[in-house]
């Protein structure tokens, strides 16, 4: 799929999700989110979520039993430190629910039904509250128990990404070329800031502020006090939320070039490493490797030289960001053989997944 071809995917699917949530038809186009602990992956895909033991690849739980064309999942799932597991629908009914890690039941007895919209952004959750963004342009404040425990903050937009927070502050992107800057005590809107393009992935936090990477083909720095500088122009749109490593951040476009920004110099530290196709997903750095995950369905290992180490092929389409879980790096491909694999960090593939029928 070209970078044409792959433009007019990201808008068929943004249309799909707003038309199955108006009309009552199921949204089927989407790849799948995707989580882990250090026993379990979490997968949601399509009706089911499913739990897979991380050491063997099998299934130990899916939900719900039986597949529901009103209710689906496009989000990354979120886990909580006392056990919760928090998706929101993107079907044409869209309750945001939590489920018991060890078993896939609901904890609760009502899922939390107030947004008007579908749920596309994986929520926040700090201490005991979830902070949820919904297309509806609304972020709900919810307690573990799933109920309101304040007024929904009005941001407008669609929102697709998880927000961030520096402990003080939360950061919400929207569709709407907008980035949301809250007190996370007052729950008031300090700042909004106008990026130039859509944002369909959450900042990076850094040193008082955050990176945003958009539509606009750049990477903007945004102070908490919401002044905006651009540190990074590309060719294509940026998807994927850049990745901090101490001083150094990695990012990637649609035109499917990584790139690796020297914050203390802003100079790029290698030339044009360009994977196989477009690149949605976040890269993710783990150790002394850089892995990046390209629309083509490839899954590359890079050194912090910008040098491959290895590359494997999963097959299928990869817009999923790459997790990590003990010693694997889980990959959710889209469209391929299977739904999941894991591989070790010298490359060797240590089982796959295959939900059955």
């Amino acid at each position: 799929m070209n970078t044409k071809r792959l433009i007019l995917f990201v808008l068929l699917a943004l249309g799909a999700l707003f038309l199955s949530a108006c009309s009552g038809q199921p949204l089927v186009n989407t790849w799948p989110g995707l989580a882990a602990d250090a026993e379990r992956a979490y997968i949601s895909s399509g009706s089911f979520i499913y739990a897979v033991d991380v050491q063997t690849g099998s299934e130990v739980w899916r939900y719900p039993a039986e597949a529901d064309s009103k209710i689906l999942f496009f989000a990354s799932p979120v886990l909580t430190t006392d056990g919760q597991l928090l998706i929101g629908s993107a079907g044409s009914e869209h309750p945001f629910i939590s489920l018991d890690v060890e078993t896939g039941k609901e904890n609760w007895s009502e899922p939390f039904n107030g947004g008007k919209g579908v749920w596309v952004a994986s929520p926040l959750v700090v201490d005991d509250v979830i902070y949820a963004p919904n297309t509806d342009g609304f972020m709900y404040i919810l307690n573990l128990n799933g109920k309101e425990i304040a007024d929904p903050v009005e941001l407008g937009g669609a929102l697709w990404s998880a927000p961030v927070t520096d402990g003080e502050l939360l950061y919400v992107a929207s569709l709407d070329h907008h980035l949301h800057i809250i007190n996370s005590e007052t729950l008031t809107v300090t700042e909004t800031i106008s990026i130039g393009g859509a944002v369909p992935a959450s900042p990076a936090i850094g040193m008082d502020g955050v990176f945003v990477g958009s539509f606009a083909s750049k990477v903007d720095f945004v102070s908490s006090a919401g002044v905006s500088t651009t540190v990074a122009e590309m060719g294509n749109w940026i998807w994927g939320t850049p990745a901090l490593n101490g001083e150094t951040m990695y990012y990637a476009d649609l035109d499917g070039k990584l790139y690796s920004l020297d914050l203390t110099t802003n100079r790029q530290n290698w030339d044009n490493v360009k994977p196989n196709g477009p690149v949605v997903a976040s890269p993710l750095v783990v150790g002394d490797q850089i892995y990046i995950a390209a629309e083509a369905g490839t899954f590359i290992a890079l050194d912090r030289d910008g040098k491959i180490v290895w590359e494997k092929t999963p097959g299928g389409k990869i817009y999923t960001t790459p997790v990590l879980s003990n010693e694997f790096i889980l990959v959710a491909p889209y469209q391929a053989e299977f739904a999941l694999a894991a591989y070790d960090f010298e490359g060797k593939q240590a089982w796959t997944f295959t939900p059955q029928e």
